[in-house]
């Protein structure tokens, strides 16, 4: 257990608390909207502009982060331009990432890149400098919520209800995707760009199975996620396993256990 001594942790532990509890926060709203397929877009959106970040020199990370953003102008363009047909757009920017994506990596042959950290998460490698980020991201996405929470409330429910009461429906959708973008954007080295949506998705799956109400299933979902964040933390940093892997596989065990344990309830 010395591990907890050692400064590479230390940095995993603090950037992996800070993403558990962005990614459930902004999750719930994703999954109950149908978009639970965003983050995996965004994501390998991405790694495209990791991709370039390498290429010509620069942060990878802050490139990224850019191309995630710039992809959630796009999807929120896309989704006004299909109205009936909202989830196309989602397929349109992933389509475009992939390809994009490869492209750079096929420029990038020769080149010092390697992406593979980000693809699969590399939590042990964060520096201060990443940190930092992640901590700004967190900052700006708590407050965002604390601020649009009722109104990101009343829209995800009932949005003609919502743009009858004088709510900017257009502005707080594209609010969600980018706030989306920046967590998926510093997420990416933390999990992998390949893992990144079970952040999202599975902790608000487990939350829904056991919520009696919206502000209850919030809690629940920052609770399953941080329990899987620090204990697949722990028990990747003393066995020596993948830390993203090992993340993603205890939040999928906790989310079998709950509804394992939900099913012999009703049963009874």
């Amino acid at each position: 257990m010395d591990i907890f001594a050692e400064y590479f942790f230390q940095r995993a532990l603090i950037g992996g608390i800070l993403i558990g509890g962005m990614a459930p926060l902004l999750g719930i709203f994703l999954v109950l909207r149908r978009l639970s397929m965003i983050g995996d877009t965004l994501a390998h959106v991405s790694i495209a502009g990791v991709a370039l970040g390498f290429l010509i020199g620069v942060y990878p990370l802050a490139i990224g982060l850019l191309f995630s953003i710039l992809a959630a102008f796009a999807i929120e363009r896309l989704r006004r331009a299909y109205r009936t047909y909202a989830e196309l757009s989602i397929a349109i920017i992933m389509s475009g990432g992939v390809a994009l994506a490869t492209f750079l990596f096929t420029l990038g042959r020769g080149f010092n890149m390697d992406v593979t950290s980000y693809l699969f998460g590399s939590i042990y490698t964060l520096s201060w400098t990443d940190l930092w980020l992640v901590l700004a991201v967190t900052v700006v996405v708590l407050a965002m919520m604390l601020i649009f929470f009722k109104e990101m409330f009343l829209i995800m429910f009932d949005e003609d209800a919502a743009a009858v009461s004088g709510i900017p429906l257009r502005a707080l959708n594209l609010l969600l995707t980018v706030l989306t973008a920046l967590v998926i954007g510093v997420a990416i080295k933390i999990v992998g760009a390949l893992l990144v949506s079970a952040l999202l998705t599975v902790p608000v799956a487990c939350s829904l199975a056991v919520a009696k109400s919206f502000r209850h299933s919030v809690w629940i979902a920052l609770l399953y996620s941080e329990i899987a964040v620090v204990g697949g933390l722990v028990a990747a940093g003393v066995w020596n396993w993948a830390p993203g892997a090992t993340v993603v596989l205890m939040l999928i065990a906790l989310l079998m256990l709950t509804l394992l344990v939900r099913g012999r309830r009703t049963s009874v």
